[in-house]
């Protein structure tokens, strides 16, 4: 079976259970921005320095990433099988999910990161590729927030979490950079 189906050359593509929408459709947007979102975390990950910290953030951003599968399963369903989905055996995004990165974020900031105003990104490449992982979580964010409005009812862990995926990548980008401000006055 060839990845190359042919059926979206007329500019549509499937939802999970078979129906067809354009590709611009909003679900399809928001489903593009979390892939998105998906990619610009694996980026970050060879990244992390090669210690019980580094592997720590790794276990932490692989967990992220499965849950932002499960997150898109769930949004490429069209509303009218959303009970279907709820009812499959598809893993779905959770309160101990979001918890997660709850206290993710306590734990780094816990760490005493310094920080004040607006980053600027690109003090090293481990940084900035959080900081893109970071922007690019609050654009599907955004993507997220306009489903409502298409008539896609969302419950609230998925806003929950990608509103804490998002403040954690910037406390991880700022950690980022202040470890390496810190090995340089080693």
């Amino acid at each position: 079976m060839s990845i190359a189906t042919r059926t979206g050359d007329d500019g549509s593509t499937s939802l999970l259970y078979g129906q067809r929408v354009p590709k611009d459709h909003p679900q399809i947007e928001a489903v593009g921005a979390f892939d998105e979102l998906n990619t610009a975390l694996g980026s970050a990950k060879p990244l992390l320095s090669r210690d019980p910290r580094g592997d720590t953030i790794r276990t932490l951003l692989t967990a992220t990433q499965k849950n932002l599968v499960a997150l898109m399963g769930e949004l490429a369903c069209a509303e009218s099988d959303a009970a279907r989905y709820a009812a499959s055996r598809f893993e779905k995004i959770s309160a101990d999910d979001v918890a997660r990165l709850d206290a993710a974020v306590v734990a780094l900031e816990a760490r005493g990161l310094k920080f004040d105003g607006w980053a600027t990104p690109g003090a090293n490449a481990c940084a900035a590729a959080f900081d893109v992982a970071r922007a690019t979580a609050r654009r599907a964010e955004r993507r997220l927030a306009s489903l409502p409005a298409h008539g896609r009812t969302l419950r609230p862990e998925l806003r929950q979490f990608v509103n804490r995926l998002s403040d954690l990548l910037w406390l991880l980008a700022r950690e980022q950079e202040q470890e390496e401000a810190t090995d340089k006055r080693s």
